[in-house]
């Protein structure tokens, strides 16, 4: 559904959703119990989340390169969505096939679907996994799992998400900040929240209740999975 029809016809939010909150709260080391009690529907962000992932250490842009050019088939697959801005990319295979990521003089993002072909998500999905601190009945949506790269200094437009499910996004490579806003009945009500994300953070977003944009604001390119999840 278009991103304007999403905005239209979505129902108002109850602004004590936000009302107290003033700022993204950073945390470790918490039970899925309390987590749940005491942050579902809050943004916040995990920083121990990744202590048993490699893909903090195994992702970066060589690796995904030599990974999709061993599968051509990936890099044109119909299926795969894929998210280009500023790039010029209109497919994986144009993404990975350049000798460097510095293909533009202008800042760009890139977001890919993990599930473009089966044989490069069994392969990726060695390196990381469901966070910890998600209740036992969650469940990540295997279809709307997403890689999302960014040049240094790249800022994504502020949007709101299609999927009604909340999202986590690990941050892989390079560092992100993330702009939150209150849905428009709020303004009034709620503060826009901000925080800036590290490699080996995730945070945790409510993006069909906050607006969200984000910033590339380490000088390395920025390297991030994600992925909706239900709590059923």
């Amino acid at each position: 559904m278009p991103e304007q029809l999403v905005r239209l016809f979505r129902p108002p939010e109850d602004c004590a959703m936000c009302r107290d909150l003033q700022q993204v709260d950073r945390i470790a080391n918490i039970s899925s119990t309390i987590f749940n009690k005491r942050f579902s529907g809050h943004p916040v962000v995990v920083t121990d989340a990744m202590q048993n992932w490699t893909a903090q250490q195994v992702f970066d842009f060589r690796f995904l390169k030599t990974l999709y050019q061993q599968l051509p088939q990936a890099q044109h697959s119909q299926g795969c969505q894929l998210t280009a801005t500023n790039s010029g990319f209109t497919n994986l295979g144009e993404v990975f096939n350049g000798s460097s990521y510095k293909r533009s003089s202008e800042p760009w993002h890139i977001g890919c679907e993990r599930n473009c072909d089966e044989r490069a998500s069994a392969i990726l999905r060695k390196h990381y996994g469901h966070p910890y601190f998600l209740p036992p009945g969650t469940r990540d949506r295997n279809s709307l799992e997403w890689i999302y790269l960014g040049s240094p200094g790249y800022r994504e437009t502020l949007h709101i998400e299609a999927a009604n499910r909340p999202l986590w996004q690990a941050q892989l490579k390079g560092s992100k900040t993330w702009f939150l806003h209150p849905p428009p009945e709020c303004y009034y009500q709620c503060e826009p929240l901000e925080i800036t994300v590290a490699p080996g953070d995730i945070i945790v977003v409510d993006s069909t209740r906050w607006h969200r944009e984000s910033a590339v604001v380490s000088q390395d390119l920025s390297i991030a999975v994600e992925a909706q999840f239900d709590f059923t």
